[in-house]
């Protein structure tokens, strides 16, 4: 349940291509991510922007380990923009014609 007690597989996330994983627990992060990368990669959204946010690195250690693994998964790296470490840009592959 999130803290609204709405079961995660209920909630409904925008596909824009920027998952804040803010508002789920930590043991939530590994399938939301996942869930969302399959997700943009079927509306066509290659790059997309995962905000973990710093704290103590764990749910950054968690969404890293998940894309080193991922299928999906190109590339991906610290954002360098005004976040700093408090996000990660990845970059999907596309399909092939």
């Amino acid at each position: 349940m999130t803290d609204e007690g709405i079961p995660p597989d209920e909630i409904e996330l925008p596909i824009e291509g920027e998952l804040d994983l803010h508002t789920f627990r930590p043991n939530e992060a590994a399938s939301v991510v996942d869930e969302y990368l399959s997700a943009c990669a079927e509306k066509g959204i290659y790059e997309v922007r995962i905000i973990h946010g710093k704290g103590k690195g764990a749910l950054l250690r968690t969404v890293h380990s998940l894309l080193q693994r991922h299928p999906s998964v190109i590339d991906f790296g610290l954002d360098t923009g005004p976040s700093g470490w408090g996000a990660t840009v990845v970059r999907l592959k596309e399909p092939e014609c």
